[in-house]
């Protein structure tokens, strides 16, 4: 995945098993979004292939898919046939998405008077009720306040445990170190590390120390 004569990407080769849970992590434009996105295939790359199999549910964009002017509970329907469910499926899950993004009294109001933060919440309970099989993660828990960051949290441990194959990109190394069986630590668009996720994030800190020595001593 190249722009122009920037590689965003380049020989990046990974297999992940079913049930396992990834972290990527890197510093800010090494390419961790970007590899999210060739997986969710919003992004084709420039060579090689992606196979994705089961039920994919991207949690990269929580406000893409809405239609400002439709009321939350008609997006809730819009996005479920985006996901290929019928409205009698998604009339299953209707009430469940409600009390996760806890907007109950502005479920029935255009979307274009939601906060931010209704959109976010609304995002996620939609998508985390779509019954994943690979669910890609791009910094989720950095949004909301912190009791809804601890619902997601507590939402990714139940895919964790029900075998959901997880990918995410995170600053957050205690979440990675607490929730991932495997870390890779992403550089200028190449794979550094891809180990447990303790030693993947002793290598990536350490680079991050070793720069910051020598932008102090320039």
């Amino acid at each position: 995945m190249r722009y122009t004569d920037l590689w965003a990407l380049r020989d990046v080769s990974l297999r992940v098993q079913q049930g396992e849970v990834v972290g990527i992590i890197g510093r800010n434009g090494a390419g961790k979004s970007t590899l999210l996105r060739v997986i969710a295939g919003v992004i084709k790359p420039t060579t090689g292939r992606v196979v994705a199999n089961g039920r994919l549910v991207p949690l990269i964009d929580l406000s893409a898919g809405f239609d400002m002017e439709l009321t939350g509970r008609e997006n809730i329907f819009l996005n479920g046939a985006l996901f290929g469910l019928s409205r009698g499926e998604m009339d299953g899950k209707v009430e469940n998405i409600i009390d996760f993004a806890e907007i109950p009294g502005f479920i029935d109001v255009p979307m274009r008077t939601y906060s931010s933060g209704m959109i976010v919440r609304l995002g996620f309970a939609i998508a985390a009720e779509m019954e994943p099989e690979l669910l890609l993660v791009d910094e989720v828990l950095a949004v909301g306040d912190e009791r809804f960051q601890e619902k997601c949290a507590e939402r990714f441990g139940s895919f964790r445990e029900g075998g959901v194959t997880i990918i995410l990109v995170s600053h957050n190394m205690n979440l990675v170190q607490s929730l991932c069986s495997r870390a890779i630590w992403l550089e200028r668009g190449s794979i550094l590390s891809d180990a447990p996720p303790s030693h993947a994030i002793e290598e990536y800190r350490g680079s991050l120390d070793g720069q910051a020595a020598v932008e102090y001593g320039g």
